[in-house]
């Protein structure tokens, strides 16, 4: 080590700390827009599910009332047994329907769940930052100022 010693004005390590804070909310406003964009995507690819699950609740719904157009008529032409079996295969069809349903259901508040996550996560690590760059300057500061 050198004998030598460099002084820094405050002036100077509060323009230079000002820098260094102003790069990192740069960075932190870039990374914001990414996550904005990613949500944009989100929403979307929720908005087709929901719209894909209306159309299926419609067409349950349409299927429904064929299903019981077709046990009437059934009911009068043919016999009670066959009509037994024709709606256990209804019944399943509709169970596989139903069951899809809840997997997009599932799939969105997974989707929604996953949002909320993280924000929290970036504003802890922000906190991190910010905190480190505070340090740093103070012990820059006590180192700077010490006899």
């Amino acid at each position: 080590m050198s004998g030598e010693t460099v002084t820094y004005s405050l002036e100077t390590i509060l323009t230079r700390i000002e820098g260094k804070i102003d790069n990192l909310q740069r960075d932190v406003n870039q990374k914001f827009d990414k996550i904005d964009e990613r949500f944009d995507r989100i929403d979307e690819r929720l908005n087709k599910v929901e719209i894909g699950l209306a159309t299926l609740t419609e067409k349950v719904v349409g299927m429904d009332k064929r299903l019981e157009k077709v046990e009437n008529e059934q009911v009068k032409s043919i016999g009670l047994v066959a009509l037994t079996e024709k709606v256990g295969g209804m019944d399943k069809r509709l169970e596989k329907v139903e069951n899809e349903q809840a997997t997009m259901i599932k799939a969105i508040s997974d989707l929604q769940g996953f949002r909320g996550l993280i924000l929290p996560i970036i504003v802890g690590a922000l906190s991190a930052t910010i905190g480190a760059v505070i340090t740093v300057a103070a012990k820059m500061l006590l180192i700077g100022n010490s006899p």
